[in-house]
């Protein structure tokens, strides 16, 4: 026998084979309302929504902000999906009412109020600001 305690002989590992519990069936395709728009300027940013009651900016999320343009309205949107998850966090048309402002203190922020925001599922009114990573980026 070995120092440690091996006596050269290797243990016989039993073949083991498990069946799925669950069948899982052909995965169908999932409809993202961007297959009838298109793409009109898409860059990666950080979105944060104005939190009226407690007077502060809070993060909504970071990826990729697109201007979808719709191929028959031509109405154009805002939409942005969160890294990872993508879960939507700026989904909102763009209007003649709506007003970009460079942000206080930066060359890549800019904020602007939307009449109605359905990220959260329903429209609310918000006031949000996008900083993007670097000031060159900040073309639109």
């Amino acid at each position: 026998a070995g120092a440690d305690g091996d006596d050269g002989e290797v243990e016989a590992s039993p073949e083991v084979h498990f069946e799925p519990v669950v069948k899982l069936e052909q995965l169908e395709e999932v409809k993202t309302f961007e297959e009838d728009e298109d793409v009109l300027f898409k860059m990666r940013a950080k979105l944060f929504r104005f939190d009226k009651p407690n007077n502060e900016w809070k993060e909504r999320g970071t990826g990729d902000v697109k201007l979808l343009q719709h191929k028959e309205t031509k109405k154009i949107r805002v939409l942005m999906r969160r890294d990872k998850t993508h879960k939507i966090c700026a989904n909102h048309y763009l209007t003649q009412e709506m007003k970009l402002s460079p942000n206080v203190g930066s060359d890549r922020s800019w904020v602007y109020s939307v009449a109605a925001d359905f990220a959260e599922g329903e429209a609310r009114q918000e006031l949000l600001a996008i900083r993007f990573g670097n000031s060159e980026s900040t073309c639109f």
